[in-house]
Protein backbone atom coordinates (compact mmCIF):
# COMPACT_ATOMS: atom_id res chain seq x y z
CA UNK A 1 0.00 0.00 0.00
CA UNK A 2 1.49 3.32 -0.81
CA UNK A 3 2.27 5.66 2.49
CA UNK A 4 0.06 8.49 2.93
CA UNK A 5 1.33 12.21 2.58
CA UNK A 6 1.06 13.27 6.33
CA UNK A 7 4.27 15.94 6.11
CA UNK A 8 5.80 18.93 4.15
CA UNK A 9 8.92 20.41 3.64
CA UNK A 10 9.39 24.27 3.61
CA UNK A 11 12.50 25.84 2.85
CA UNK A 12 12.66 29.25 4.39
CA UNK A 13 16.02 30.15 4.46
CA UNK A 14 17.18 32.07 1.63
CA UNK A 15 18.23 35.82 2.07
CA UNK A 16 15.57 37.19 0.23
CA UNK A 17 18.20 39.68 -1.55
CA UNK A 18 15.60 40.78 -4.15
CA UNK A 19 13.65 42.41 -1.80
CA UNK A 20 16.46 44.35 0.27
CA UNK A 21 15.98 46.54 2.09
CA UNK A 22 12.59 45.22 3.33
CA UNK A 23 14.25 41.71 4.12
CA UNK A 24 17.15 43.25 6.07
CA UNK A 25 15.62 42.76 9.05
CA UNK A 26 12.60 40.72 8.32
CA UNK A 27 12.53 37.26 6.65
CA UNK A 28 11.02 37.47 3.02
CA UNK A 29 8.55 34.73 4.12
CA UNK A 30 7.06 37.27 6.71
CA UNK A 31 6.35 40.07 3.69
CA UNK A 32 2.00 40.23 3.66
CA UNK A 33 0.23 39.03 0.86
CA UNK A 34 -3.05 41.42 2.24
CA UNK A 35 -2.83 40.49 5.65
CA UNK A 36 -1.13 37.59 6.08
CA UNK A 37 2.30 36.25 5.55
CA UNK A 38 3.24 34.66 2.49
CA UNK A 39 4.30 31.65 4.16
CA UNK A 40 0.99 30.88 5.88
CA UNK A 41 -0.49 31.51 3.28
CA UNK A 42 1.32 28.28 1.96
CA UNK A 43 1.11 26.60 5.20
CA UNK A 44 -3.21 27.43 4.31
CA UNK A 45 -2.50 25.34 1.13
CA UNK A 46 -1.27 22.23 3.03
CA UNK A 47 -3.37 22.05 5.74
CA UNK A 48 -6.45 22.34 3.18
CA UNK A 49 -4.74 19.46 1.30
CA UNK A 50 -4.37 17.45 4.57
CA UNK A 51 -1.01 17.94 5.26
CA UNK A 52 -0.32 17.56 9.03
CA UNK A 53 2.73 18.06 9.70
CA UNK A 54 4.97 20.96 8.96
CA UNK A 55 9.03 20.97 8.52
CA UNK A 56 10.45 24.66 8.03
CA UNK A 57 14.38 25.08 7.01
CA UNK A 58 15.53 28.02 8.42
CA UNK A 59 18.82 29.81 8.49
CA UNK A 60 19.89 32.81 10.40
CA UNK A 61 17.60 35.18 11.13
CA UNK A 62 14.50 33.16 10.66
CA UNK A 63 13.64 33.23 14.50
CA UNK A 64 10.11 35.48 13.55
CA UNK A 65 8.61 32.88 11.41
CA UNK A 66 9.13 29.93 14.68
CA UNK A 67 7.42 32.79 16.66
CA UNK A 68 4.69 33.45 14.49
CA UNK A 69 3.39 29.47 14.27
CA UNK A 70 3.73 29.66 18.89
CA UNK A 71 1.50 31.13 20.84
CA UNK A 72 1.93 34.91 21.41
CA UNK A 73 0.44 35.17 25.16
CA UNK A 74 0.44 38.26 25.34
CA UNK A 75 -1.20 39.13 22.11
CA UNK A 76 -3.66 36.59 22.90
CA UNK A 77 -4.54 38.41 26.33
CA UNK A 78 -4.63 41.89 25.21
CA UNK A 79 -7.19 41.16 22.13
CA UNK A 80 -9.28 39.25 24.84
CA UNK A 81 -9.22 42.15 27.38
CA UNK A 82 -9.97 44.57 24.44
CA UNK A 83 -13.25 42.34 23.34
CA UNK A 84 -11.51 41.59 19.99
CA UNK A 85 -12.72 38.38 20.26
CA UNK A 86 -12.92 37.84 16.42
CA UNK A 87 -9.12 38.71 15.54
CA UNK A 88 -8.40 36.00 18.64
CA UNK A 89 -10.32 33.83 17.20
CA UNK A 90 -8.70 34.03 14.06
CA UNK A 91 -4.98 33.86 15.84
CA UNK A 92 -6.12 30.26 17.35
CA UNK A 93 -7.59 28.90 14.07
CA UNK A 94 -4.45 29.53 12.42
CA UNK A 95 -2.26 28.18 14.97
CA UNK A 96 -1.25 24.70 14.43
CA UNK A 97 -1.66 22.49 16.98
CA UNK A 98 1.03 21.24 19.14
CA UNK A 99 3.97 19.11 17.82
CA UNK A 100 2.58 19.66 14.24
CA UNK A 101 5.65 21.91 13.53
CA UNK A 102 9.77 21.43 13.45
CA UNK A 103 12.05 23.78 12.62
CA UNK A 104 15.73 22.43 11.68
CA UNK A 105 18.39 25.01 10.05
CA UNK A 106 20.27 24.97 6.79
CA UNK A 107 23.59 26.39 7.91
CA UNK A 108 25.14 26.80 4.83
CA UNK A 109 23.28 28.08 1.52
CA UNK A 110 24.31 25.34 -0.66
CA UNK A 111 20.75 24.80 -2.73
CA UNK A 112 17.30 23.91 -2.48
CA UNK A 113 19.19 19.83 -2.89
CA UNK A 114 20.77 20.54 0.59
CA UNK A 115 17.80 22.21 2.12
CA UNK A 116 15.67 19.37 1.27
CA UNK A 117 18.55 17.05 2.71
CA UNK A 118 18.58 19.10 5.65
CA UNK A 119 14.70 17.92 6.89
CA UNK A 120 16.08 14.27 6.53
CA UNK A 121 15.94 13.27 10.03
CA UNK A 122 12.32 14.43 10.80
CA UNK A 123 10.85 12.94 7.53
CA UNK A 124 11.95 9.84 8.15
CA UNK A 125 11.27 6.92 6.03
CA UNK A 126 7.65 7.96 4.11
CA UNK A 127 6.94 10.21 0.67
CA UNK A 128 7.07 14.00 1.77
CA UNK A 129 5.78 17.09 -0.05
CA UNK A 130 8.07 20.30 -0.86
CA UNK A 131 6.51 23.04 -1.06
CA UNK A 132 8.22 26.50 -1.76
CA UNK A 133 6.65 29.17 -0.40
CA UNK A 134 7.99 31.96 -2.47
CA UNK A 135 5.37 30.29 -5.29
CA UNK A 136 1.87 31.10 -3.81
CA UNK A 137 -0.96 29.58 -5.57
CA UNK A 138 -4.36 28.01 -4.62
CA UNK A 139 -5.30 24.28 -4.27
CA UNK A 140 -2.32 22.76 -5.70
CA UNK A 141 -1.57 20.38 -3.24
CA UNK A 142 -4.87 19.45 -3.47
CA UNK A 143 -4.63 18.35 -6.79
CA UNK A 144 -0.81 16.95 -6.09
CA UNK A 145 -2.29 14.73 -3.69
CA UNK A 146 -5.31 13.48 -5.88
CA UNK A 147 -2.39 12.93 -8.64
CA UNK A 148 -0.28 10.71 -5.91
CA UNK A 149 -3.44 8.82 -4.60
CA UNK A 150 -3.69 7.62 -8.57
CA UNK A 151 0.10 7.34 -9.62
CA UNK A 152 1.96 6.60 -6.71
CA UNK A 153 5.51 7.47 -7.47
CA UNK A 154 6.62 11.09 -7.29
CA UNK A 155 4.92 13.98 -8.68
CA UNK A 156 6.04 17.42 -9.45
CA UNK A 157 3.33 20.36 -10.24
CA UNK A 158 4.09 22.19 -13.91
CA UNK A 159 2.86 24.93 -15.47
CA UNK A 160 3.05 26.59 -18.76
CA UNK A 161 5.62 29.47 -19.97
CA UNK A 162 6.10 31.15 -23.33
CA UNK A 163 8.99 29.48 -25.09
CA UNK A 164 11.25 32.48 -24.80
CA UNK A 165 11.00 32.22 -21.12
CA UNK A 166 11.64 28.36 -20.33
CA UNK A 167 15.52 29.29 -19.61
CA UNK A 168 14.83 31.07 -16.40
CA UNK A 169 12.72 27.77 -15.18
CA UNK A 170 13.39 23.78 -14.29
CA UNK A 171 11.63 22.10 -17.43
CA UNK A 172 10.21 18.78 -17.82
CA UNK A 173 10.50 16.43 -20.83
CA UNK A 174 7.02 14.62 -21.88
CA UNK A 175 5.99 11.19 -22.16
CA UNK A 176 2.84 9.18 -22.45
CA UNK A 177 -0.13 11.69 -20.66
CA UNK A 178 -3.19 10.20 -18.39
CA UNK A 179 -5.11 13.64 -18.77
CA UNK A 180 -4.09 16.09 -16.25
CA UNK A 181 -0.98 13.92 -15.45
CA UNK A 182 1.66 13.07 -17.73
CA UNK A 183 4.98 10.56 -17.44
CA UNK A 184 8.14 12.63 -17.36
CA UNK A 185 10.71 11.02 -19.28
CA UNK A 186 13.61 14.10 -18.51
CA UNK A 187 14.20 16.97 -16.78
CA UNK A 188 16.66 20.13 -16.79
CA UNK A 189 17.69 23.18 -15.16
CA UNK A 190 17.15 26.46 -17.04
CA UNK A 191 18.41 25.09 -20.03
CA UNK A 192 19.90 27.79 -22.66
CA UNK A 193 17.87 29.39 -25.02
CA UNK A 194 15.86 27.28 -27.80
CA UNK A 195 17.05 24.00 -26.14
CA UNK A 196 14.04 23.52 -23.72
CA UNK A 197 12.34 19.80 -24.64
CA UNK A 198 9.16 21.26 -23.92
CA UNK A 199 7.58 24.71 -22.33
CA UNK A 200 6.14 23.21 -18.50
CA UNK A 201 8.47 24.72 -15.78
CA UNK A 202 8.14 23.04 -12.34
CA UNK A 203 6.31 25.24 -10.38
CA UNK A 204 7.47 24.74 -7.00
CA UNK A 205 5.16 21.94 -5.35
CA UNK A 206 6.81 18.23 -5.19
CA UNK A 207 5.84 14.91 -3.76
CA UNK A 208 8.99 12.89 -3.31
CA UNK A 209 10.02 9.57 -2.10
CA UNK A 210 12.54 9.41 0.53
CA UNK A 211 15.28 7.55 -1.27
CA UNK A 212 15.81 11.26 -2.50
CA UNK A 213 18.01 11.84 0.42
CA UNK A 214 20.70 9.31 -0.24
CA UNK A 215 21.08 10.71 -3.85
CA UNK A 216 21.25 14.49 -2.12
CA UNK A 217 23.46 13.57 0.41
CA UNK A 218 26.26 12.93 -2.02
CA UNK A 219 26.43 16.81 -2.41
CA UNK A 220 26.97 16.23 -5.82
CA UNK A 221 26.78 20.11 -6.79
CA UNK A 222 25.14 21.54 -10.02
CA UNK A 223 24.21 24.87 -11.80
CA UNK A 224 25.32 27.73 -9.77
CA UNK A 225 27.87 25.14 -7.68
CA UNK A 226 24.66 24.17 -5.69
CA UNK A 227 23.30 21.20 -4.78
CA UNK A 228 20.16 21.08 -6.95
CA UNK A 229 16.96 19.63 -6.20
CA UNK A 230 16.36 18.72 -9.90
CA UNK A 231 20.06 16.88 -10.14
CA UNK A 232 18.66 14.54 -7.44
CA UNK A 233 14.92 14.00 -8.75
CA UNK A 234 17.04 13.39 -12.71
CA UNK A 235 18.97 10.71 -10.50
CA UNK A 236 16.35 8.88 -8.61
CA UNK A 237 13.94 8.83 -12.17
CA UNK A 238 16.42 6.69 -13.32
CA UNK A 239 15.11 3.72 -11.01
CA UNK A 240 11.31 5.54 -9.87
CA UNK A 241 8.94 6.87 -11.80
CA UNK A 242 8.09 10.45 -12.14
CA UNK A 243 4.65 12.60 -13.00
CA UNK A 244 3.89 15.86 -13.96
CA UNK A 245 0.92 17.30 -12.80
CA UNK A 246 -0.91 19.94 -14.45
CA UNK A 247 -2.00 22.80 -12.32
CA UNK A 248 -4.91 24.18 -12.89
CA UNK A 249 -4.60 27.73 -11.42
CA UNK A 250 -2.64 30.86 -10.87
CA UNK A 251 0.84 30.83 -9.44
CA UNK A 252 2.38 34.27 -7.93
CA UNK A 253 5.87 33.85 -7.86
CA UNK A 254 6.33 36.10 -4.79
CA UNK A 255 10.11 35.97 -4.88
CA UNK A 256 10.16 38.97 -7.43
CA UNK A 257 8.88 42.19 -6.80
CA UNK A 258 6.44 41.84 -9.82
CA UNK A 259 4.94 38.39 -8.69
CA UNK A 260 4.64 39.89 -5.11
CA UNK A 261 2.77 42.98 -6.26
CA UNK A 262 0.45 41.73 -8.68
CA UNK A 263 -0.30 38.61 -5.38
CA UNK A 264 -1.52 41.53 -3.14
CA UNK A 265 -3.59 42.87 -6.37
CA UNK A 266 -4.99 39.16 -6.86
CA UNK A 267 -5.83 38.49 -3.29
CA UNK A 268 -7.09 41.95 -2.46
CA UNK A 269 -9.34 41.43 -5.28
CA UNK A 270 -10.73 38.10 -3.67
CA UNK A 271 -11.61 39.95 -0.54
CA UNK A 272 -15.18 41.15 -0.36
CA UNK A 273 -14.48 44.03 1.94
CA UNK A 274 -11.61 45.35 -0.59
CA UNK A 275 -13.09 44.32 -3.97
CA UNK A 276 -14.69 47.94 -5.15
CA UNK A 277 -12.79 50.23 -3.18
CA UNK A 278 -9.39 48.62 -4.73
CA UNK A 279 -10.82 48.12 -8.32
CA UNK A 280 -11.66 52.34 -8.12
CA UNK A 281 -8.43 52.96 -6.63
CA UNK A 282 -6.82 50.99 -9.60
CA UNK A 283 -8.96 52.23 -12.13
CA UNK A 284 -7.29 55.58 -10.88
CA UNK A 285 -4.25 55.01 -11.32
CA UNK A 286 -4.63 53.80 -14.64
CA UNK A 287 -5.87 57.07 -15.92
CA UNK A 288 -3.11 58.75 -14.50
CA UNK A 289 -0.81 56.56 -15.98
Amino acid sequence: MMKRIRKAVLPVAGLGTRFLPATKAVPKEMLTVVDRPVVQHVVDEAREAGIEHFIFVTGRGKAVIEDHFDIAYELDRTLQERGKHDAYEALKKDLPAAGQTSFTRQQEPLGLGHAVWCAREIVGDEPFAVILPDMLSRGSMVQMLAAYETHGGNIIAVEEVAPDQTHQYGIVSVGQEYGDTFEITGMVEKPPKGTAPSNYIISGRYILQPEIFSILERGERGAGGEIQLTDGMKRLSETQKFYGMHYRGKTYDTGSKLGFLVANLAYGLERPELRDALRQEIEALLKKG
